[in-house]
């Protein structure tokens, strides 16, 4: 680390997940390059460590790391991750905040480590919370405790479709659009909605990768709750692309008409079933659309599975394939960082929600911003989507003479044009990033 005397040092702490690590890591590249004189010390896990390329490094950024093995695999037992991150993480992260040579000038955690906060707080150090979804969820997370209050019960196979309107901020919600984890137990399936709880009276700042535009309302009633600044700095994608015009799935694209090609990403970790997985090759097989599937440790596997009209890879740089003319759809887990990035290239998306927040955006895709349909409609461990219905829902989808899929593609654009102008100068998001900045170098409120 540079030792300058005028340097403000930033530690970023993300919770050790590529969904968490990857806006993190944009903030902190976007920081460093919008200020020189911000050096960052970037901390993760032994084992994400090895997750960065030479692409993302900055000369700002130096890592330091957690040892191995103290946080289990999120692969795993999801309640064993958060159990070890919650318990296990904070004594090596303030071992690395004692052997600093450098003072901090604040932290910037992922807000899932409320622990770090406190941390933060007793050594007297400012500290922001990064929000590294949407502030639909955001909202619902600070109310969980009215769940409780109302002895409501997850009950999916009967009630998935009833209607939550008690959640401040948020007009109303299906049970089934709530965050939800399955799990098994003795050979059942259970659900359950993960609790959390962020103090925001202990943080100087409160940051979300969201943008202001397409949530204003929950983003102006969260304003007005909390005396801290809330500054919506997303969305925290890399922006440019470093597509090689001569990798494999590039030239397969060159090759395809335009807005033919439906790309699918079901994202690192949460698969699908596998039986769900048999569904959706035969239903992608027999609807001859046109695809490019990454299937990371499945791609050679399911290679010789989805027929002649697609192409299986391992990995690609997501930006680059959305921003490729011949992508027409995207077949979506709902990550919010994979559709922030959709979004931010103007293309439609079917939603097929695993896991916790991606059920919420699910929900903002196709009610809210009106970009998507659902694919998965009915939500549980168990429920498997038919192959007869992805041909169908497929097929209607990517049908460019669909009246439905044009006023898709219409909306798509529009929401692209907000993004685009949130990060442009003088945008909301520029706006609020440039303050935080601000706030940072001047000392403001630290």
């Amino acid at each position: 680390m540079d030792t300058k005397a005028n340097a403000y040092h930033v530690v970023a702490l993300p919770l050790p997940s590529p969904g968490h690590i990857n806006p993190m890591m944009n903030l902190s590249k976007n920081l460093a390059t919008r200020n020189h004189n911000i050096l960052v010390t970037f901390v993760v896990t032994e084992e994400c460590l090895g997750f960065f390329g030479s692409h993302i490094c900055h000369p700002s950024i130096t890592f330091a790391t957690i040892p191995k093995n103290i946080i289990p695999s999120q692969n795993g037992d999801v309640v064993a991750f958060f159990r070890a991150i919650n318990t296990k993480m904070e004594a090596p992260f303030e071992q690395i905040l004692d052997q600093l040579d450098l003072p901090v000038t604040i932290i910037v955690t992922d807000a899932i480590l409320c622990w770090a906060i406190d941390t933060a707080n007793r050594k007297n150090i400012p500290v922001a919370a990064l929000w590294t979804t949407s502030t639909l969820l955001f909202s619902f997370s600070c109310h969980f405790d009215l769940f409780t209050e109302k002895k409501i019960t997850i009950d999916l196979e009967d009630h998935g479709d009833d209607i939550v309107d008690f959640i401040p901020e948020i007009s109303s919600i299906r049970i089934a659009d709530l965050p939800l984890v399955f799990m098994k137990n003795d050979q059942k399936s259970s659900v359950h909605v993960l609790p959390f709880k962020l103090e925001v009276s202990k943080l100087q700042y409160l940051l979300s990768s969201s943008i202001y535009e397409v949530e204003p309302q929950a983003f102006d009633i969260l304003k007005a709750k909390f005396n801290i600044p809330i500054y919506h700095i997303g969305p925290l994608i890399p922006f440019s692309s470093t597509c090689q015009q001569d990798l494999d799935y590039i030239e397969w694209l060159n090759s395809q008409p335009a807005n033919s090609v439906l790309y699918i990403s079901m994202g690192s970790i949460h698969s699908v079933s596998s039986a769900q997985m048999d569904e959706m090759v035969a239903g992608l097989k027999s609807s001859g659309v046109r695809y490019l599937w990454v299937a990371r440790d499945d791609s050679s596997r399911l290679k010789d599975c989805c027929g002649d009209h697609g192409l299986m890879v391992p990995w690609c740089d997501q930006l680059g394939v959305f921003r490729h003319p011949a992508v027409g759809g995207f077949l979506t887990h709902c990550g919010f960082n994979s559709i922030m990035e959709a979004a931010f290239a103007g293309v439609p998306m079917l939603t097929f929600p695993l896991y916790w927040d991606q059920f919420p955006n699910s929900k903002l895709i196709v009610e809210d911003w009106q970009i998507g349909w659902r694919l998965k409609k009915e939500v549980g461990a168990e429920k498997i989507v038919t192959r007869e219905a992805i041909v169908k829902t497929i097929q209607t989808f990517m049908d460019m003479n669909n009246n439905m899929r044009n006023e898709l593609i219409k909306r798509a654009k529009q929401v692209q044009e907000i993004l685009q102008a949130a990060i442009a100068s003088g945008g909301s998001s520029d706006t609020d990033l440039n303050a935080f900045i601000k706030d940072i170098t001047q000392g403001n409120d630290l």
